[in-house]
């Protein structure tokens, strides 16, 4: 059974740092696309940062350039989020994805493996 797990989230206050894994397990997708999009109250799931499966070129969504960091680990099958100072703005349901393809995609469609998702509450 493929699984993808969140792990790391929490409630922080406005300015502090959070670091979110996503453990994979059941298949490999050390070679795939993968990436983090959030979902808060009321709204559509948005891109926030994806990493290619090969080269591990990255992107990140603009708000969040600069405070956020995208990585991989492929022995540990785990992809990361470094989240810093962190707004309240963020507050959200963090999900990672996978794709099929190596391509770094911010497109939601183009993911086909997701976690549980995991709350990211930011107080001010």
């Amino acid at each position: 059974q493929v699984q993808l797990v969140e792990s790391g989230g929490g409630l922080v206050q406005a300015g502090g740092s959070l670091r979110l894994s996503c453990e994979a397990s059941g298949r490999s997708f050390s070679s795939s696309g993968m990436g983090w999009f959030r979902q808060a109250p009321g709204t559509e799931a948005a891109f926030v940062a994806a990493i290619s499966g090969i080269g591990d070129s990255t992107f990140y969504e603009n708000s969040v350039k600069g405070r956020f960091t995208i990585s991989r680990d492929k022995a540990k099958h785990t992809l990361y989020l470094q989240m810093n100072s962190l707004k309240p703005e963020d507050t959200a349901v963090y999900f990672c994805g996978a794709a099929e393809s190596v391509l770094l995609t911010t497109a939601l469609a183009e993911y086909f493996y997701w976690g549980q998702g995991i709350q990211v509450t930011v107080s001010s």
